[in-house]
């Protein structure tokens, strides 16, 4: 079967067991002869096992590998593309779906020998009751990148590569690049990608082919050092990239913009363990006044005055209702504390 093998679907899984089952359901319905998946659980504690064991037993072309420790999300990732048998390797997420007929497109495009393959998502709540954002990228029809065209990729793409789950690369790229400098960043494929240029070129597919599950990432209670710190860190170190293009994707530290640490002190996710932790010595004696200030302030307040503000922008701004969801589901939503002093 491994000669045949054009595509594996690749993921990373952790304590996962309640949801993985639906994402595996999204995939096997459209398994070809050309198509395997491969999952590396990293000593998961739940059931996660017990429910991909119950799908290898089904089908011949899911693979299951259980670590003895808990490797790290880059770590594991790597491993699963080391596993994997397919020329191509869609590194997809362990809670999000793929759409019908999104393999079978993906593998028309890969007839033309691509190095990378961007697919788009839409995002929906956590329940996928809902939409909240139809389309990640705002591109008109599917773009062809040349290896001379990393800044116009980085540019249109770079935001939406924060999800790891739209990446869909050739193996043999994958083996050839440094990984470990980029362990323990959680984007180790934006390392893979954008440390030098690919030289068979990039393709972004414009219609949304996954559904996003919103509010659901592991690294949820690490938002603060992974947001303001990890993702620009990474993002501003790619030698090959012009700062105009990484500054379309991110700020250079965010993490100086007072509003910005506003709205994570409504989020839940800035406090004074993480003044403490990650600004107090990168600040001046001004600045750290007012980072602490916030830190103290009332966290119900901001995310009251927040959830006003992102309320009134509506459909102007295409992420505002995702912040909306992110408000709602801080430990400091105003409705919930509203609702507890009644």
């Amino acid at each position: 079967m491994d000669s045949m093998i054009k595509l594996s679907i690749c993921i990373a899984t952790l304590n996962r067991g309640a949801l993985i089952g639906q994402t595996l359901d999204s995939i096997v319905s459209q398994l070809t002869e050309q198509v395997e998946i491969v999952i590396v659980d990293g000593a998961s504690t739940d059931n996660t096992e017990e429910v991909v064991l119950s799908y290898r037993q089904r089908y011949a072309n899911v693979r299951y590998t259980r670590l003895a420790q808990k490797g790290g999300v880059d770590q594991d990732y790597s491993r699963a593309v080391e596993l994997a048998t397919g020329e191509y390797c869609w590194l997809f997420s362990d809670d999000d779906i793929i759409k019908a007929g999104a393999i079978d497109a993906v593998l028309g495009v890969l007839q033309t020998s691509p190095g990378l393959v961007i697919v788009n998502a839409e995002i929906q709540n956590a329940g996928f009751t809902q939409i909240l954002k139809p389309s990640c990228l705002d591109l008109a029809e599917n773009t062809t990148y040349t290896k001379d065209e990393a800044d116009r990729l980085f540019r249109d793409a770079g935001n939406y590569l924060s999800f790891i789950g739209c990446v869909v690369v050739r193996r043999s790229l994958w083996g050839a690049r440094d990984k470990k400098s980029y362990y323990g960043t959680l984007f180790v494929h934006m390392g893979v990608i954008f440390q030098e240029p690919i030289a068979e070129g990039a393709i972004v597919l414009v219609e949304p082919m996954i559904v996003i599950r919103y509010g659901n990432a592991m690294w949820t209670d690490k938002g603060f050092e992974v947001s303001l710190f990890k993702w620009p860190e990474l993002v501003w170190s790619f030698a090959g990239i012009a700062d105009a293009a990484k500054a379309q994707v991110c700020e250079r530290e965010p993490w100086r913009n007072k509003a910005r640490l506003m709205l994570y002190r409504a989020r839940g996710l800035y406090s004074a363990r993480e003044y403490q932790k990650f600004l107090k010595g990168r600040m001046t004696t001004a600045q750290r006044l007012v980072a602490f200030a916030i830190a103290r302030i009332s966290a119900t307040f901001f995310n009251l005055l927040f959830s006003m503000y992102f309320s009134s922008l509506g459909r102007r701004r295409p992420n505002a209702r995702l912040t909306l969801v992110d408000l709602e589901n801080s430990k400091f939503n105003w409705k919930r504390f509203f609702a507890a002093t009644k």
